[in-house]
């Protein structure tokens, strides 16, 4: 006879969602991302300030405690002995700190999309809440939870490109090529008003995905940065293309670009590293391939879940390899390490060996290197470190 006791999986983590209600993105990639590896329960949620419509998203997705703002809801979840046990914020920018600060201080995990903030003054206040609070903060770089980009790290971390020389990076889109926020549309909308998206536009939305990537594969940490900020879009308030050459302790050189005025790409980020023994070279639309090349021999295929793929991509790979795993799975992969997290905080034991998510270090990095941009630009390109 088995033992049920000894087998039984842990509960569902009890969930909470800030944003995210009708005609949102982001919102039901967060939902399903958190329901992909079943470790959390969505039971309530503000999903929108408008009151009529977060009541109707809240039946529209089941969830049966509805509530018509954040604060309110922080206030009644901390009360309750059912209460959840973490919240995804998933609201426009400028409502990032405010939400997780009513969180926070109740002593609720935070799950929150990037950037952590729209401004930094806002990034520092919130990290240090953050820290005093004791609790899980998970920033939703989803990228870094690709198989792939977990054996780059791997790779890179081993050696087995030498010391690093040349960092490039690149998340190049087209779909804001027009003033696609004078039509109304609410995805434009709100990331080209300063007031809600912060500084930072393409810098701000798809650049710190890039730069956030950059770091987490190659471990370097940034010294300097010299940015060109560009709004090629005729009134437009923030801007839609940057070009950033970046200076890295050490001596490693880098370039990022992040553009959404480039017709003919869709979602095309981009990254390649190269030592002195080596590069390698990834790219998110083919994202089950790594390229590695060892100087002076052929360039080599590295598969998810195939030959010459580690323990590191392993350990976030779900299925056999030639069946496409992406995005939402990648989105998933940092639910579930935080769910580890948040689970090790519950019972007081340690987090699992290998656990690994963005957190609030690369979310005030992140905020970051757009004020460094934007201070930059400003200067006409001028060398600028992060006000950190």
């Amino acid at each position: 006879m088995i033992d049920a006791a000894h087998t039984a999986r842990p509960p569902r983590l009890r969930l909470g969602m800030v944003g995210g209600g009708r005609d949102a993105f982001i919102g039901a990639v967060h939902r399903i991302a958190a329901r992909i590896d079943d470790q959390y329960e969505l039971v309530a949620g503000a999903f929108s300030s408008n009151p009529e419509k977060a009541l109707a998203s809240a039946q529209d997705l089941g969830v049966p405690r509805a509530y018509t703002s954040f604060a309110e809801m922080a206030a009644k979840e901390a009360r309750r002995k059912d209460g959840i046990d973490a919240v995804a914020i998933v609201t426009p920018n400028h409502m990032h700190a405010p939400v997780a600060m009513q969180f926070l201080k109740r002593g609720i995990h935070v799950i929150c999309d990037k950037p952590l903030t729209a401004t930094l003054p806002e990034a520092k206040k919130l990290a240090k809440a953050a820290e005093a609070s004791g609790v899980v903060f998970a920033l939703t770089h989803n990228y870094t939870g690709y198989p792939m980009i977990r054996q780059a790290k791997a790779m890179i971390a081993n050696g087995e490109l030498g010391d690093l020389r040349l960092v490039n990076v690149e998340y190049v889109q087209d779909w804001l090529t027009e003033p696609l926020e004078g039509t109304g549309q609410k995805q434009a909308d709100w990331r080209t008003d300063p007031a809600r998206s912060g500084a930072g536009g393409s810098t701000g939305d798809i650049g710190t995905h890039a730069f956030n990537l950059a770091n987490f594969v190659t471990g370097l940490t940034l010294d300097t940065l010299a940015a060109d900020l560009t709004a090629f879009v005729p009134g437009r308030r923030v801007d839609d293309n940057g070009h950033v050459l970046m200076r890295y302790h050490g001596g490693a050189r880098g370039m990022l670009w992040c553009s959404q005025v480039a017709p003919g790409n869709e979602n095309g980020l981009r990254l390649r590293v190269y030592g002195t023994k080596g590069g390698l070279e990834w790219a998110q639309e083919d994202p089950n391939y790594l390229w590695f090349t060892p100087f002076g021999k052929e360039k080599r295929k590295i598969t998810r879940g195939g030959a010459g793929s580690g323990p590191d991509a392993a350990r976030v790979t779900r299925i056999p390899p030639g069946h496409p795993e992406g995005y939402l799975e990648g989105f998933a992969n940092i639910y579930t390490e935080a769910a580890r997290a948040i689970r090790a905080a519950k019972t007081g034991t340690m987090v699992p060996e290998g656990t690994t998510f963005p957190g609030l270090r690369e979310g005030l990095e992140g905020v970051a290197f757009v004020d460094a941009c934007v201070r930059s630009s400003a200067r006409n390109g001028a060398w600028v470190s992060l006000n950190l």
